[in-house]
């Protein structure tokens, strides 16, 4: 399993492909369809943070059940199947409840798929965990060719057609789950420290808070960005172009990320990659009306999301281990993506008409400053083996 020519590179390739080419359909055009649908500014909210409120619960159940049952690829295809098969719902929804109600049992499913799948792969990759990047990129090019597709699409069709759109993308997430071998932990490795007694160290509470922090910042990016984008009077097309715009420059950090682990630290990238988050949405909320600083700022989600992204899922896998990896994965998704991402839809939701857009991306900046203070301080505590170079 140390060979690197072991791992099937096409086929955990192709997972994250179609997960997050589903995700370039829903994430930058669903409050459209769902503002299309009739629904209100507190109500798209309040959806956004039902999908992602699952993720409090599902990711940890999905975690458990791997880590005691050795299955985590048929928990991957079965959690798969269900949420293709739910997000079907959609079709036939037309009122805010029943919106609710398929938007929960939709992600329940769904949100447990990627922590699994994450720990799926670096248990593929082993000793090569830096190769993680190289792999991870190819969900960032599926996104792009969806968002830029979907937004070309709805500037010349309905945007009723977008569901089944999405659906098409969850049935190829399926099939190559089926595809996909699973990979067996080392059992023959004594477990060191309980799940218990990782929680309770300082700098895996520290961790997990300012990944917190990172996503409630976030959040009014995800829910309301398109829309705002929209009220600016940009076409779908142009908002397409731009969501694109951010996760290239995401691919383009995680191609060379390999590289640049080699000479900087995990503390380095942490740090510089908060500070220019707090830049970004600044310059989102301000300057709305200037494309050029709006091509700025979407440079800029390689640090917000990708500079981030990386560094947790390194640290994830040093905290954990090889025993509590699926664990792992799932509170970094749970806690981060699902609490982080469950206050970041409400408040963005109900203060977006209350308080303006300004102030809300202001409020973003302004948590990923509380969010860079933490980890100066943690990670100037712990232990220096934790932040080392890796290359």
């Amino acid at each position: 399993m140390n060979n690197p020519m072991a791992v099937p590179y096409w086929r955990l390739s192709g997972f994250y492909f179609f997960y997050f080419a589903a995700l370039g359909c829903y994430i930058p055009y669903w409050g459209l369809y769902l503002k299309d649908s009739g629904l209100t500014s507190q109500e798209i909210g309040e959806l956004s943070a039902w999908l992602v409120a699952t993720k409090i619960i599902s990711p940890n159940l999905g975690g458990w059940l791997a880590d005691h049952t050795g299955k985590g690829i048929r928990i991957i295809r079965l959690t798969s199947f269900f949420a293709a098969l739910l997000f079907c719902g959609f079709v036939f929804t037309h009122h805010y409840f029943w919106f609710a109600v398929t938007t929960i049992a939709f992600s329940f499913f769904w949100n447990a798929v990627l922590p699994q799948f994450e720990a799926a792969t670096l248990f593929h990759l082993r000793n090569n965990s830096h190769r993680y990047s190289q792999i991870r990129l190819w969900g960032s090019i599926g996104f792009i060719l969806t968002v830029i597709g979907t937004g070309w699409l709805l500037d010349k069709h309905p945007i009723k057609l977008l569901p089944f759109a999405i659906i098409t993308l969850l049935i190829f997430n399926w099939w190559v789950s089926l595809i996909t071998p699973d990979a067996k932990k080392n059992s023959s490795k004594p477990i060191i420290l309980s799940i218990g007694s990782i929680l309770k160290k300082p700098e895996v509470i520290a961790f997990f808070t300012v990944n917190i922090f990172i996503q409630i910042a976030h959040s009014p990016y995800y829910v309301f960005y398109s829309i705002y984008l929209k009220n600016h009077h940009y076409s779908a097309t142009l908002t397409g172009l731009l969501w694109a715009l951010g996760v290239f420059a995401e691919i383009i950090l995680f191609i060379y990320m390999k590289h640049i682990l080699k000479y900087f630290s995990l503390r380095t990238i942490l740090l510089l990659s908060i500070l220019l988050s707090s830049g970004r949405w600044l310059i989102v909320g301000w300057y709305p009306d200037f494309l050029s600083l709006l091509i700025v700022a979407q440079i800029l989600h390689a640090a917000s999301f990708g500079g981030t992204h990386i560094v947790a899922i390194h640290l994830v896998h040093l905290y954990f281990g090889e025993q509590h990896q699926g664990k792992g994965q799932a509170l970094y998704s749970s806690l981060s993506f699902g609490l982080g991402g469950v206050i970041g839809s409400l408040y963005s939701g109900y203060f977006w008409q209350l308080l303006g857009s300004k102030m809300v991306f202001s409020l973003a900046a302004g948590i990923c400053i509380i969010a860079f203070v933490i980890t100066y301080v943690w990670t100037g505590r712990e232990n220096k083996k934790n932040f080392a170079v890796l290359g």
